[in-house]
């Protein structure tokens, strides 16, 4: 039995896997804190929910146009409009089956053997996966906790070549949490300006959550917002993971390739969840500027227990929910029959001794570091915290 190589040059999500040992230590009976998951730990506002139910009860049941209904592409342009004072037609928007095919449909349609997408790191886990089934090649500019995770205009200028296609970003950041500042970005755009060959993917499904000052869109500026492709989605900011809708505003030559590549693999998405993502980017928002404020405190909480444990270098993310320390000072060391030689180890060894899931920082580009998400109970996350600093304690 042979798979493709296209596929076999694909590796199993990470944080995927962390999830699924998870799973399996639970169903033993253990009591295990799962900070692995990138989803809120929320129910669907009210209000989306009743308008998915309305979409029901109307027989809105039927194949939808491949790039959305009409009524969320409007709403998609509205949202732009009132959120980013940026302005899109509804032929730009493509609506997807969640954000990360937005991303695929996005690569696949631009790139392919022979051509470099560069990537900052820490990424993604799924950024560099989609390169790799485009069969185009990855180029990482590292970005360290030292400089908040944020690469700098000099590190973009030294990556770009004329086999670049594609740079592909978050902010906030998965894993990170950390934001671009408008003038960062602005550094990072003029850089971009030089060099016209290069299409700019900006990741900014976290955008609701944004702790510090405002949310920036690279799209802003004049001199590349004709080559910015907006991903967005429903799935963070409305704790809507599982309605699986995210979108791409793009100049319009792009919207038409990602509409011509999903009209051929999997059509347009579900009717009931388009309607529901409608009515959350056009209603009240009221619930998810009080879930960015829980996600702010429990950001302050973790931040703070960490930076108690002797060894762990934090930063303070300023969006998402994620802490994504350095906890290289432990490598080397061992705990009974466990030794510490890099981040996949001491998750494996968090998980199978404290009981607190993880995720190696090798998945996302930074083997020195650890990623904890802290969308889960302030309980559990002092839980957790003890626990790890518990385990860490141990290690000699």
């Amino acid at each position: 039995m042979i798979v493709s190589e296209r596929l076999a040059n694909v590796n199993e999500s990470a944080t995927l896997a962390m999830s699924q040992k998870s799973r399996e230590l639970q169903a033993l009976g253990n009591d295990v804190i799962n900070l692995s998951i990138g989803q809120p730990d929320f129910n669907t506002p009210d209000h989306i929910k009743a308008a998915a139910i309305d979409a029901i009860h109307n027989n809105i049941s039927k194949y939808t146009p491949v790039p959305g209904l009409p009524v969320l592409r409007e709403a998609v342009c509205e949202k732009f409009k009132r959120d980013n004072n940026l302005s899109f037609s509804p032929s730009q928007i493509v609506a997807s089956n969640g954000a990360k095919q937005s991303i695929a449909n996005i690569i696949l349609s631009l790139v392919g053997p022979g051509d470099e997408v560069i990537i900052p790191a820490p990424y993604w886990v799924s950024y560099i996966e989609i390169v790799n089934l485009s069969q185009a090649t990855n180029v990482f500019i590292k970005a360290g906790i030292e400089q908040d995770f944020k690469i700098t205009p000099e590190q973009l200028e030294n990556a770009i070549t004329p086999k670049t296609k594609i740079f592909l970003f978050s902010s906030p950041s998965n894993p990170t949490g950390n934001l671009y500042t408008k003038d960062e970005l602005k550094a990072l755009a003029d850089v971009f300006a030089k060099h016209p060959h290069v299409t700019i993917i900006s990741d900014e499904i976290y955008e609701l959550i944004t702790f510090e000052g405002k949310h920036e869109s690279i799209a802003q500026f004049e001199n590349v917002k004709d080559r910015v492709v907006i991903v967005n989605g429903v799935s963070k900011g409305y704790a809507m993971t599982g309605w699986r809708i995210g979108y791409i505003a793009a100049p319009q030559w792009i919207a038409d390739a990602c509409n011509k590549l999903q009209g051929q693999y999997t059509s347009g998405a579900c009717s009931i969840s388009q309607m529901a993502s409608a009515a959350a980017l056009t209603g009240t928002q009221e619930p998810s500027a009080a879930m960015k404020e829980v996600f702010l405190r429990r950001r302050n909480l973790v931040v703070k227990m960490a930076k108690e444990i002797k060894g762990m270098k934090v930063n303070v993310p300023q969006g998402a929910f994620y802490l994504f320390p350095d906890v290289s000072s432990y490598f080397g060391k061992s705990y009974e029959n466990y030794t510490i030689n890099n981040s996949s180890d001491l998750a494996l060894y968090l998980l199978e001794t404290m009981y607190v899931a993880t995720v190696s920082g090798d998945a996302f580009g930074s083997p020195e570091c650890l990623r904890f998400s802290y969308a889960t109970s302030d309980d559990a996350l002092v839980e957790a915290m003890t626990r790890i600093k518990t385990g860490l304690d141990r290690l000699a």
